[in-house]
């Protein structure tokens, strides 16, 4: 069974977020269940959540600070969409500061 062209993208993006410094973890066993990947650095706390391969995707970035805010950190940025583009936006465009 190959995989198709769409899997195999994911697959890289993946790989490629994996190396700019995110961590994944399985949320449900299984080979097919979600996962969510976390990065933080001195000026970002990013989180990613991949449910499935369609629209049940999304990512926030959020600003850290050093004081305690009320609520959690602020989100600076969010992107909601399928796995390409949730990946995509958050290796392309999510540079570490």
């Amino acid at each position: 069974m190959t995989n198709g062209p769409d899997l195999v993208a994911a697959m890289r993006l993946l790989d490629a977020a994996k190396d700019a410094g995110f961590t994944f973890q399985r949320l449900t066993p299984g080979p097919d269940g979600p996962l969510r990947g976390m990065r933080e650095t001195i000026a970002w706390r990013d989180e990613i959540y991949l449910g499935g391969f369609a629209n049940a995707c999304h990512a926030t970035r959020r600003r850290r600070w050093s004081l305690i805010v009320p609520g959690g950190l602020p989100v600076t940025q969010r992107v909601n969409g399928g796995a390409l583009t949730v990946l995509h936006t958050v290796v392309s465009d999510w540079r570490i500061e």
